[in-house]
C-alpha cells in the first residue's frame, strides 16, 4: 500500500468513527501528542479537547471525500488536502476543505495537524 492509500484509509477510518459515535476513542490514539485541530470556526484544539468535544458528539449520518491528494511534506511526514461533505439530519450539508498532516512515528502514521475551510 502506498503511503497516499495509507493516509486515505485513515482519514476514511476517522469519518466512519465520527458515523459510529467513536471518534474521541479513534482520534485520542491517532493524534500525536501534541496535534491540534484548527476547526472551520476558526476553534482550535489540542489533542485533550479534541477527545473531550468528540465524547458524547452527535454522529454524522454520510460523508463522501473528493478531489483528494497528498503533498509530500517532509521525509516522515505528508498531508492530505481533499473537499468533505457531511450530513446530519435534517441539518443543512458541511462542506469544506480540508486537509490532514500526518507524522510518521513510532512505525505508524499519527495525525499532527487537521484544518478545515468551509465552502460558502
Amino acid at each position: 500500500m502506498d503511503t497516499t492509500d495509507e493516509l486515505l484509509a485513515l482519514e476514511h477510518e476517522g469519518w466512519r468513527s465520527l458515523c459510529e459515535g467513536t471518534g474521541d476513542t479513534f482520534y485520542g490514539e491517532l493524534m500525536t501528542e501534541d496535534g491540534a485541530m484548527v476547526l472551520a470556526d476558526g476553534s482550535v484544539f489540542d489533542r485533550d479537547a479534541v477527545i473531550a468535544s468528540l465524547d458524547q458528539a452527535p454522529t454524522w449520518d454520510t460523508y463522501e471525500l473528493t478531489g483528494v491528494r497528498r503533498i509530500d511534506t517532509g521525509p516522515d511526514s505528508a498531508a492530505l488536502v481533499y473537499t468533505g461533505r457531511a450530513h446530519r439530519g435534517d441539518e443543512p450539508p458541511f462542506e469544506a476543505r480540508m486537509a490532514s498532516t500526518y507524522r510518521y512515528t513510532g512505525g505508524r502514521w499519527r495525525l499532527a495537524l487537521y484544518q478545515q475551510t468551509p465552502l460558502p
